[in-house]
């Protein structure tokens, strides 16, 4: 006489098959979001009141542009101002990281926000004709981590004379917009440890959290050798659980480093010289 409400094997090869099944088309819908997304080669179009910034003494234009596209002049910009801005927080890491920046800069994924000096633009209209040199950009991309379709900040660098001028808020405050509009559940970035005024920036005036996919929350001894901590900005329930998983740590705390300790968080304020 056989069992009442027990599995047999043919339901339970139904239910494997059914749940594959879940899982490959979640994985091809998650394809075709990031395909959708990267598609989309001027981002600005749809965010009219962003093409132009002019506070605090600053006057500059946006631009947006591909990896793929980038001319010589623009290339060799990128890596003279990640040199200067970059050079000291990575340390001894530099020359390798140097030639990672270099590949990473020109790959067809890579999606950039270019910021000019336009002195003499008065409203976004006239920013394509008084466009001057360029003073900083963004690099992002469209990707997958742990599952999450999600924007990641690949790079934020400003020149120093055009910093501690809200421009750096204005930008991230754009790269979210993006995200959203392309249904990301997130924008993830990577700081350096060493660079305080970075991780004072993204903690506490943007909000960003310490990501549970940081090395410092996966592995807290490993994650002590580690010079990076990955911090991210969930905008659903789903990337939230994830990538921020389990309570995060306050974004009320400045960080300072030490050699014993992965991240030693004190109560202090630094200088606001990105935002």
């Amino acid at each position: 006489m056989g069992s009442k409400g027990l599995p047999t094997k043919h339901s339970n090869n139904k239910e494997k098959k059914l749940k594959r099944k879940e899982i490959l088309e979640k994985k091809k819908a998650m394809d075709e979001l990031i395909k959708a997304a990267s598609a989309d080669k001027h981002p600005l179009h749809s965010f009219p009141s962003f093409h132009h910034y002019h506070r605090h003494g600053l006057s500059v234009c946006l631009e947006s542009g591909c990896g793929d596209k980038l001319s010589s002049p623009t290339k060799q910009y990128i890596m003279n101002l990640l040199k200067v801005n970059m050079e000291g927080p990575y340390g001894s890491e530099w020359p390798s990281e140097e030639k990672v920046k270099r590949r990473e800069m020109v790959v067809s994924e890579a999606r950039y926000i270019f910021v000019h000096e336009a002195p003499n633009a008065s409203s976004p209209t006239d920013c394509e004709e008084k466009r001057g040199s360029m003073v900083g950009f963004v690099h992002y991309r469209f990707t997958l981590e742990e599952e999450i379709p999600v924007l990641y900040v690949y790079e934020l660098q400003l020149e120093p004379r055009v910093q501690a001028k809200g421009l750096g808020k204005f930008l991230m405050q754009l790269i979210e917009l993006i995200a959203r509009k392309n249904r990301m559940g997130a924008v993830v970035l990577t700081v350096q440890k060493a660079n305080l005024l970075a991780m004072d920036f993204y903690l506490n005036k943007l909000r960003y959290v310490i990501s549970a996919i940081s090395p410092s929350r996966v592995h807290p001894l490993v994650g002590d050798e580690k010079s990076y901590e990955i911090l991210c900005k969930a905008f659903d329930c789903e990337a939230e659980a994830i990538l921020e998983s389990s309570k995060p740590l306050s974004t009320n705390l400045h960080v300072s480093l030490s050699q014993s300790t992965s991240l030693c968080l004190s109560i202090t304020l630094l200088k606001d010289s990105i935002d």
